[in-house]
């Protein structure tokens, strides 16, 4: 059985950062996408950043140039989030697939908050 298990979301102040880290245990794929999409209340949930195996990636149009995304290996996966804004907080959850959208696995999110 596939667990993503995230850490690392809280409180920062507008303008600073945050490291959100994601692990991957059970049996997967070698070759796969994992990333990071995020849900406010009331709105749906939108991608942030993806990345496959082949070290290509994919950002969501509101985070390009401040967050970053990494990996290590094909099991974890980490979201260097820089310049926080107000629009930003949100549940963000980790995600494991194929393609350039991972959809068959998620974590249980872990929530981040901006205060201004």
């Amino acid at each position: 059985q596939v667990q993503l298990v995230e850490s690392g979301g809280g409180l920062v102040q507008a303008g600073g950062s945050l490291r959100l880290s994601c692990a991957a245990s059970g049996t997967i794929f070698s070759t796969n996408t994992m990333g990071w999409y995020r849900q406010a209340p009331g709105k749906q949930r939108e991608l942030v950043a993806v990345m496959r195996s082949d070290g290509s990636v994919k950002y969501g149009d509101s985070v390009k140039g401040r967050f970053t995304i990494s990996r290590d290996n094909a099991r974890t996966v980490y979201l260097r989030m820089n310049s926080l804004k107000p629009e930003d907080p949100a549940v963000y959850y980790c995600a494991l697939g194929a393609g350039w959208v991972p959809d068959d696995y998620w974590g249980q999110g872990t929530q981040v908050t901006v205060s201004s």
